[in-house]
């Protein structure tokens, strides 16, 4: 049996050569790929989620970790994709707004996200409506997120947001975040959720695609 606890403190401490290794030693001892990612990465990721919520760790930290975690799916990954059905807990769009170029934490919930699970779509910076709603579209996304650093360009988080129910994407939830922004902004712009950073992203997205969520 695997030693996943000592994969996991691996993956908390950043090392990704030993995460890869341990993740090719685990597949040939015959484990299930699933098993692997979830017990062996996820797991992990986890608990660099907790602590970096509570400020056990901070950016440095999550990013160590959340490369090796990288390194351990580049080896699962196409037995994933290959396996029956889709594991994924959802998949969501990210992209900082037109006119930002800002990505760092966008960036951070990316990869704490995909490592909780997600099916990630990176749509970078200074990313239109038009561009948001295309890859909804094409990735049947669950969630949509958004990101602004500047006062100047959150304003136009309202305009994706009436563009995609203008698209008829209501039933894809819309969540926001950045410095400027706040749960009052997110409710008025009318998106379904407002995280203040990756750890609380992360655990807003689960709760958005969770069976006992509210519809949109």
């Amino acid at each position: 049996m695997p030693d996943y606890a000592l994969m996991n403190q691996r993956v908390f401490e950043g090392d990704r050569e030993s995460v890869a290794e341990m993740t090719r030693a685990a597949l040939e001892a015959g484990r299930p790929p699933l098993e692997v990612l979830e017990d062996g990465l996820i797991a992990a990721m986890r608990v660099v989620g907790e602590d970096f919520k509570y400020n056990r760790i901070f950016v440095p930290e999550v990013l160590l970790a959340a490369r090796a975690m990288k390194a351990g799916m580049a080896v699962l990954q196409p037995l994933l994709t290959s396996s029956e059905g889709d594991s994924s807990a959802g998949t969501i769009v990210l992209g900082t707004v037109k006119g930002d170029l800002h990505d760092i934490g966008k960036n951070l919930v990316g990869m704490m996200a995909e490592g909780a699970g997600f099916q990630i779509v990176d749509l970078g910076t200074n990313t239109s409506a038009e561009e948001f709603i295309a890859a909804v579209r094409e990735h049947r996304a669950d969630i949509l997120g958004m990101s602004a650093l500047l006062t100047t360009t959150m304003v136009y988080m309202k305009t994706v947001v009436d563009e995609m129910r203008a698209a008829g994407l209501e039933h894809v939830r819309i969540c926001v975040g950045g410095a400027p922004i706040s749960q009052a902004y997110a409710d008025e712009i009318g998106a379904h959720g407002y995280a203040a950073d990756a750890g609380s992203a992360v655990q807003l997205f689960k709760r958005l695609v969770a069976p006992s969520a509210p519809p949109a």
